[in-house]
């Protein structure tokens, strides 16, 4: 397995993530040969949310690994949604959620913890307490985010001691306006904008590592792109540079994203085993500059 740095931590971590948000949809055996199957591969990085399945998901992988040494998994995982209603950074629910994790998936701590989605209320001083609180009781070892811009992580980071090491982005062909924004700079189009503020950039910059999620998807959750009639040329494209590694288009797909030298680490949230391995082998290629630009271009992007 192909490994990454994982932000300013110091640490290197597999250069693909298994999601678990589909977890609960395997019972406990499919689950431990899931986790094994993964592991049999070199791919140690789980992340959660102890929102994803009303907290079943965490309690299934908490069976699924019980009894394997703790120190071989890197385990992530996310907080701050009360789904439906509100976004919530308070110091007591970051750490009420803490706790919660790690009873449900059975261990003593994460080895990441990310804050899921922003939040407008966020008093940025309470979030640095609980950090640093959660840090010092050895229940966290790293921090990050989700889904948050340039000025919302500096704000963060001005109370923080500790570095931001993710920052988990939408992020696929079909949605790449962060990429597409660096290259249609001054132009008279929208994604000359800049809506995200330059995360990508920024994240570039401060040693802060993407983490795409939903690497197959188009728009916000419509759907995935492969073998979509929505998108012929970027399938047929796709198609191409899979026949000529041997592969299939799912390995193309998450390898155009691993190309990119930011050193994404793809969050993959397939419980399908051959999918897995599919997704994994990405990590053996090597796309070529053109064969990049080629499938960036059959997206539906310019170039200048």
């Amino acid at each position: 397995m192909k490994l990454i740095p994982f932000g300013a931590s110091g640490w290197q971590v597999p250069a693909i993530a298994l999601g678990c948000m589909r977890i609960n949809r395997l019972n406990d055996e499919e689950a431990k040969t899931y986790v094994r199957t993964a592991l049999d591969a070199g791919a140690n990085f789980f992340d959660h949310a102890d929102i994803y399945g009303g907290g079943k998901c965490e309690e299934i992988f908490g069976r699924a690994i019980k009894g394997l040494p703790r120190e071989k998994l890197l385990i992530q995982s996310k907080c701050g949604i009360v789904p439906g209603q509100r976004f919530d950074f308070s110091k007591e629910y970051i750490l009420s959620s803490v706790d919660g994790i790690l009873s449900r998936l059975g261990v003593d701590y994460l080895d990441s913890l990310l804050l899921h989605r922003p939040d407008a209320l966020m008093e940025p001083q309470e979030v640095a307490e609980a950090v640093m609180k959660l840090k010092a009781q050895g229940k966290i070892l790293n921090f990050g985010v989700s889904n948050q811009n340039p000025y919302q992580m500096q704000l963060l980071q001005k109370y923080l001691p500790i570095p931001i090491v993710a920052n988990q982005l939408q992020l696929s062909l079909t949605n790449c306006t962060m990429i597409a924004q660096g290259l249609e700079v001054n132009m008279d189009r929208s994604n000359s904008l800049g809506r995200d503020g330059g995360v990508l950039d920024f994240c570039r910059l401060h040693d802060i590592t993407i983490q795409p999620w939903s690497p197959f998807q188009y728009g916000y959750f419509e759907g995935v792109f492969l073998g979509n009639e929505k998108f012929p040329e970027l399938n047929a494209a796709i198609d191409r540079v899979a026949e000529k590694y041997g592969v299939t288009n799912t390995t193309i797909a998450v390898a155009w994203l691993l190309r990119h030298p930011a050193k994404f680490q793809p969050i993959i949230g397939t419980m399908n085993l051959t999918r897995l391995q599919e997704c994994l082998k990405a990590t053996e290629i090597t796309l070529t500059r053109q064969e990049w630009y080629d499938l960036y271009k059959a997206a539906g992007n310019i170039l200048p």
